[in-house]
């Protein structure tokens, strides 16, 4: 396909050819564990695709507009694995998802563009505009504060704990309408910055980027519905808990390998935009992707709801102001970066064993 490079042509293609094997594998009805394993495995190029396609669509934009839409479409396999969990009555699956794709940008993805963006800069501190990442606390704090009040009427069976349902679905019509309010603000505020692309800088064509996104869109909706469709039988062979697949592996297939390009700008001395595209998608998950699927759940027979188990609350809550406190001054150095990727070791380790 004309524009790419060829290592770019060769990951397209492995992940056409991975798609193919899982779905080969769901429709023969052959080994579950084979087909979550390539299913997860598919997941994570595809996403890695919609990345290097975002940021080739949003080349010329500013980095918060890059961040933006990287992170909308960049969370496309999390939105379908949770509808199709919640649609195969995997609730447990599906919140970890949600929860899981807050923990690994927060902490994991976050704490390695920190890593390299400190290795990259001359004094070894890593600097970046504050508002962004204060802007993120704040709505990672709002989503905690709902997610914490739900859960501790549900705990107490109080009188609003019948009502749960409700109660977070207005919640989430809240959510929604503050991270509007945000989001605007935030892009009118950013649309002045220069974009990322550079000078004799290999750069994906719009027209193929577009189609590429269109295709990784549909591959993303059918290997979520495979994978999902796998996702119990597996863990039961496994013996792995739904918490540990939810928090840990889905949310590294689909965060981890789709923001490494994060990664790679902060080695490259891009700071704001590494920290635009980890930061974004770390919003768009708390306050937008999660209120959106307790919204769409109500079209289903077992619904989403804020409410969350007490261990999952604590982690929020504090991975909330570890962010805070790492990234709100606007500069980071490497120690901190690994104290963030330990958070999230200490979390995947707590969700093995539940």
């Amino acid at each position: 396909m004309g524009g790419l490079s060829r290592l770019e042509l060769a990951v397209v293609a492995l992940v056409a050819a991975l798609s193919v094997m899982t779905g080969f594998l769901h429709f023969s009805e052959a080994d579950d564990v084979a087909t979550f394993v390539v299913g997860a495995i598919t997941l994570a190029g595809l996403a890695w695709i919609v990345s290097f396609c975002t940021e080739a669509v949003g080349a010329k934009a500013s980095p918060a507009v890059t961040g933006v839409l990287q992170s909308t479409l960049g969370n496309l396999p999390e939105l379908f694995i949770v509808l199709f969990s919640i649609r195969a009555g995997e609730l447990v699956v599906a919140q970890t998802t949600i929860l899981g794709s807050i923990f690994a940008n927060a902490l994991l993805v976050l704490g390695l563009v920190i890593i390299a963006g400190a290795r990259q800069s001359s004094d070894g501190v890593m600097r970046f505009r504050k508002r962004l990442p204060n802007d993120t606390a704040t709505l990672l704090l709002l989503a905690s504060f709902i997610i914490a009040i739900c859960s501790l009427s549900e705990t107490i069976g109080d009188r609003a704990s019948g009502h749960t349902i409700a109660i977070s679905s207005i919640g989430a019509v809240l959510l929604l309408s503050v991270y509007g309010v945000w989001l605007m603000g935030y892009l009118r505020g950013q649309t002045a910055e220069p974009g990322l692309e550079e000078p004799g800088t290999h750069r994906v064509p719009i027209v193929v980027a577009v189609v590429l996104l269109a295709l990784a869109g549909v591959g993303a909706a059918l290997v979520s519905d495979w994978f999902v469709d796998a996702l119990r039988p597996a863990i039961d062979t496994l013996g792995i808990s739904a918490a540990f697949t939810g928090l840990v592996i889905v949310a590294i297939a689909g965060n981890a390998v789709e923001n490494v390009v994060g990664i790679v700008l902060a080695a490259r001395g891009k700071a704001d935009l590494a920290i635009s595209v980890v930061k974004n998608s770390v919003a768009q998950v708390a306050v937008f992707l999660y209120p959106v699927l307790v919204l769409l759940s109500l079209f289903f027979a077992d619904r989403l709801t804020f409410v969350s188990p007490p261990i999952l609350i604590a982690a929020l809550v504090l991975a909330a102001i570890s962010v805070w406190q790492i990234t709100g001054d606007g500069e980071a150095v490497m120690f901190e970066g690994w104290a963030l990727v330990a958070i999230f070791a200490i979390i995947a380790t707590v969700a093995w064993y539940e």
